[in-house]
């Protein structure tokens, strides 16, 4: 029996970029593609209950071995995101990334990421990518998905916690959804970033009238029809911005990309809607209850919520339930839309198989050559 030849393309990040990776609105129709998929179960994610964000590597604290990692900074993991996406996507994937906040003092970023796509049925590599770009719009477009069916038609003002890669993204999507904007607020921690996401936003954006910084959670979401939580955080929920439904405007769209915190008793009134229902209850089996915190997105607030009989399990809304109709979304203009996005590598492989086709389409890329015929078969 002979065996093929196996070749598969490597796309640096440039190539990417020629490929289309930051096209923003053709990644927020194929993420409303992926949600669809996700309402209808056209997918398998890891773990046994096929739900699995992924799998973490996390480091001691101590360790007698001299040549082993520490935890001794923020953020300091890997992470293997597998998953196979179906509908128009068809395909296997997963996406790798070491992270590190002390890459920052080398002049790198926090995470570097890539994305390897397999054929489904044989397990050849298709494409190995750099990936720090397309996993940014990825995450910028399903807000955007939500922004697209959860925010007022008339809204004029976006607000930004977080002037970081993920507030320009998030940021872009609703500006490419939302086409009434008019004024973003932004809260960051430090003044040179502030300076430059506003710099920045001008400069992208120059039919805004407004354009500034806040000093308070309480400035920022006050008057704000869409807010958009792209902030860094951890696991310790006491540092995580706060916010009082007294502040915010009715009508207003809450979008957890990051962390953020309300009290339970006020958000109860809120509706609260998840880009995956699935994720959440498998982060339940991950993160045993409180999973807010040792998970920092808010949807596991909703199920830490339904778990005390704070909320029933039925009022968290699934966004494609929106998107198909069987649950209503907005349906009153005062009323408050709390919207968690939580991140699934089923989003990667789709943007990821767009791009690749556009490459192979351009020519991008280099050849790369697995084997002429395996040696052991």
């Amino acid at each position: 029996m002979s065996y093929p030849t196996i070749d598969f393309l490597f796309l640096s990040e440039e190539d990417m970029i020629k490929a289309g990776v930051k096209d923003m609105p053709a990644c927020i129709e194929a993420m409303e593609e992926v949600v669809k998929c996700l309402s209808v179960g056209d997918y398998v994610m890891g773990g046994e209950n096929h739900n699995s964000h992924g799998s973490q590597v996390s480091f001691p604290k101590d360790s007698p071995f001299p040549n082993m990692p520490k935890d001794e900074g923020d953020d300091r993991r890997f992470m293997a995101m597998p998953a196979y996406i179906g509908g128009p996507f068809d395909l296997m994937g997963m996406k790798w990334y070491g992270s590190n906040m002390a890459n920052k003092e080398k002049g790198l970023p926090r995470s570097i990421l890539t994305v390897m796509l397999n054929d489904k049925d044989t397990g050849a590599p298709l494409a190995l990518m750099s990936a720090n770009l397309l996993s940014a719009y990825r995450t910028g477009a399903i807000p955007g998905v939500g922004a697209k069916y959860l925010v007022k038609k008339d809204a004029t003002v976006c607000a930004i916690c977080g002037p970081g890669v993920m507030g320009k993204t998030s940021l872009e999507a609703i500006m490419a959804t939302c086409k009434n904007i008019d004024t973003v607020k932004v809260k960051g921690r430090g003044k040179a970033s502030l300076d430059k996401f506003v710099e920045y936003v001008k400069q992208t954006y120059p039919q805004l009238k407004n354009v500034y910084p806040v000093d308070t959670i309480e400035e920022l979401v006050k008057d704000a029809d869409v807010i958009s939580f792209a902030n860094s955080g951890g696991t310790d929920v006491s540092t995580y911005p706060f916010v009082k439904k007294e502040w915010l405007k009715p009508g207003a769209v809450l979008i957890g990309v990051s962390c953020f915190e309300m009290d339970s008793n006020e958000m109860k009134d809120c509706t609260l809607v998840v880009d995956n229902l699935r994720l959440y209850e498998a982060w339940e089996e991950e993160f045993p209850y409180p999973s807010f915190g040792a998970n920092n997105i808010i949807g596991s607030k909703f199920t830490d919520m339904a778990h005390e009989g704070i909320i029933s399990k039925s009022d968290i809304i699934d966004l494609g339930d929106i998107i198909y109709g069987k649950r209503p979304g907005r349906v009153s203009d005062d009323q408050i839309i709390v919207y968690s996005v939580g991140g699934m590598p089923v989003e990667d492989v789709a943007w990821g198989k767009i791009c690749y086709e556009k490459a192979k389409e351009m020519g991008l890329g280099v050849k790369l050559r697995l084997w002429e015929t395996p040696d052991m078969h």
